[in-house]
């Protein structure tokens, strides 16, 4: 194996790692710190495909804007006095059984998709990208950061100390 190829499996063990202690934990500050870990993971792999641009935006994003304002609303949100219930081993079936259902479904559609292929002629580098955003794309560019926007101010109401109206 050469190193590029252990380092792939490292960044992909770590992504994998932190998707599963997300989902997993039962803490819930804990499962925040591990979907930050996952993030983190993808935007390493971003950088192992080339793809700069989008490991910049998921680091920014998810892990700076999203990631934060969920570990804010935690830690602002009342605390939670409930005694740790025994997990129902037939909603873990039933929710397995789902899940498995899902990925197989999507697996199928994935596989019967004809994929063409992209073109590959093209300025794809930074500037260009940027450039796209602030001038053809504007009006999505600006949608994403309203809902972005409202995301925080959601969070941020959600964690707001007193009574809920």
């Amino acid at each position: 194996m050469s190193l590029q190829e252990l380092v792939f499996l490292g960044v992909a063990g770590i992504t994998l790692a932190g998707a599963c202690l997300a989902v997993t934990l039962k803490n819930v500050f804990y499962n925040a710190l591990s979907l930050i870990l996952c993030l983190f993971g993808v935007a390493c792999l971003f950088i192992f495909l080339g793809s700069e641009f989008l490991a910049v935006i998921e680091v920014i994003l998810y892990i700076g804007a999203i990631a934060v304002a969920i570990l804010f609303a935690i830690m602002l949100s009342r605390p939670m006095f409930q005694k740790n219930v025994k997990r129902n081993p037939a909603k873990i079936l039933q929710a397995f059984a789902v899940s498995a259902a899902l990925f197989v479904g999507l697996a199928r559609v994935i596989r019967s998709t004809p994929w063409p292929a992209a073109e590959t002629d093209g300025d794809y580098g930074l500037a260009a990208i940027g450039k796209n955003l602030l001038t053809v794309s504007l009006v999505p560019f600006e949608a994403v950061s309203l809902v972005l926007l409202v995301a925080i101010i959601g969070a941020l109401v959600l964690s707001a100390k007193g009574e809920p109206r």
